[in-house]
């Protein structure tokens, strides 16, 4: 797993994680998950470790709280804000929807 850039999550996030029948993971993940994210930046993923704060496993189907630390969070230097969508990936293939709920790094903060 590569080295973080901050100890501390980036953000706090409402996760849903798609049904295997809907074309998501096909079994649980817990804290330490380390999958890809789009945020709307064309061409560009960010790679970024979940921690599941209220549970001990995620499965698949299920909408959990999830701090999020970015391995690269220099990309989103002034875009994140609270509502701010984007998908979870594992590659290419899509296995949740996140919805920012909470700024924790403020260089991250839209002005």
């Amino acid at each position: 797993m590569p080295a973080l850039a901050s100890p501390r999550p980036d953000f706090e996030a409402q996760v849903r994680f798609l049904s295997s029948a809907d074309g998501g993971r096909s079994g649980p993940c817990r804290t330490g998950y380390f999958p890809n994210h789009d945020f709307g930046i064309p061409g560009i993923l960010n790679d970024a470790r979940h921690t599941f704060p209220d549970v001990e496993e995620v499965q698949p189907g299920d909408t959990v709280k999830s701090q999020l630390t970015l391995v690269d969070p220099a990309q989103q230097r002034g875009r994140l804000y609270k509502g701010f969508t984007f998908t979870v990936q594992e590659g290419r293939r899509i296995v949740g929807h996140g919805r920012i709920t909470k700024v924790l790094n403020r260089d991250l903060r839209r002005a």
